[in-house]
């Protein structure tokens, strides 16, 4: 038996940079003021079709969804921002305060072509703030996103784009939609279909012909209302004044049809053709589109998946072994052993020992396999004396550490390493 194509295990190594990726999330979501919300995998099929879009990619061939033994149609989430955004309708947390500051870790599921960084399982941390429009919580949801990979160690281009809004994208739309008339031999199946259904997608299409075309489109940024150009010139400045470097692309968009106003994405050329790390954007419709109250919002989901990769081309895989093995001579010391085990366990050490009575050597070797730092080594001799061999695995240093009944010198020297 192998896993399904697509999804894939994480195993021991793997998981430590994992948990080390959403620790870091989860302190900078913290310092920022966003509270986590945990939302199920199953939704209605008619929430994703509702808000991501019925003429799009993910709805039209992507989904994962199935009818329950009642008949009614469930899908596997694509995506957070829908998911979250029922609960926060469904509960009223707009009661709660005037904005709501909100993130979900977990997995989502989409039926794409596997890739590297690219899966039918992948995981995201989705960050949703929602209650005002103000162009500076833009920029405030910007900064913390890209504050999370410089906690990481990792580097990614930022790229800001303005998607209009409902007074000036209509318009654009028929720009747009008579410039991919012109040129409707040169596209690629899939985009002479979204040509009439949806062409803001066309300029997403990552085949090379469409790309080339796209290249000579017209911009959206051409044509934005006077609001929603002063909208992306405050967000500039602010981005300026936090000294965030990034490059405007007026031909970037989102596979999602809720997007409003600012759009962006975080970009690196170590993934190949999966360069994005994160993106998101506004979505001041989204919550009255979905029977809630009229309230702007603004989120962005960052890949797991991808952030683990990059950490892995830094060969940045921390240490995974205990702080503390105790080696064990003997029945009696392996029985003294046991208890200290315990003591060190709860006094806050990771700390393992053998438990099949083999010799020094062995242990030792057993020792060095699970990159432990300490070795406690306990014979009778250590027993009589009173005093354990303390042996430093990394430098290979070695002292003497009184058995006592309190753990002081022992916690002292493993914890000051």
């Amino acid at each position: 038996m192998q896993a399904l194509k697509g999804f894939k295990d994480i195993l021991p190594d793997e998981a430590l940079l994992w948990q080390r990726v959403e620790a870091v999330a989860r302190d900078v979501f913290r310092r920022f003021g966003f509270e986590e919300i945990k939302v199920p995998i199953l939704e209605k099929t008619g929430l994703f079709a509702r808000s991501i879009g019925e003429a799009t990619d993910i709805v039209e061939k992507e989904m994962y969804t199935f009818s329950d033994r009642n008949g009614e149609s469930l899908t596997m989430r694509p995506e957070g921002t829908a998911p979250v955004l029922r609960a926060f309708i469904e509960h009223a947390l707009h009661l709660r305060r005037p904005i709501n500051r909100l993130f979900t870790v977990g997995p989502m599921f989409r039926h794409e072509r596997p890739q590297k960084g690219r899966l039918r399982q992948f995981h995201q941390l989705s960050v949703e703030a929602l209650g005002s429009d103000h162009p500076r919580l833009d920029a405030e949801v910007i900064a913390m996103a890209r504050q999370i990979l410089v906690e990481l160690g990792l580097s990614a281009a930022l790229q800001l784009n303005s998607l209009g809004c409902p007074a000036c994208r209509p318009a654009y739309r028929q720009k747009l939609i008579a410039f991919l008339g012109g040129h409707r031999e040169q596209l690629c199946e899939d985009c002479q279909r979204r040509t009439e259904s949806n062409p803001l997608r066309v300029l997403d299409c990552k085949s090379d012909n469409c790309r080339r075309l796209n290249a000579a489109a017209p911009a959206i940024l051409d044509s934005l209302c006077p609001s929603c150009a002063e909208h992306l010139a405050a967000v500039r400045r602010d981005l300026d004044a936090l000294q965030i470097p990034y490059s405007l692309n007026p031909f970037m968009v989102r596979g999602l049809d809720y997007y409003t106003r600012t759009t962006f994405e975080l970009l690196t050329d170590a993934l190949g053709a999966q360069s994005a790390v994160g993106a998101g954007g506004r979505y001041d419709g989204l919550v009255r589109q979905l029977g809630g109250p009229d309230l702007p919002g603004i989120g962005f989901a960052l890949g797991m998946e991808r952030l683990v990769l990059l950490l892995q081309e830094q060969n940045a895989l921390p240490s995974s072994g205990p702080d503390l093995f105790l080696a064990c001579l003997g029945e009696v010391a392996g029985a003294y052993g046991f208890k200290l085990l315990d003591r060190c366990r709860l006094a806050g050490l990771s700390a393992l020992m053998d438990v099949q009575g083999r010799g020094l050597k062995s242990q030792m070797k057993q020792a060095d396999r699970l990159n432990a730092r300490f070795v406690l080594i306990i014979g009778e001799a250590e027993l009589a004396s009173g005093q354990a061999v303390l042996r430093n695995l990394v430098s290979k240093e070695e002292r003497q550490i009184p058995l006592a009944a309190e753990l002081t010198d022992l916690l002292r020297v493993v914890r000051a390493d």
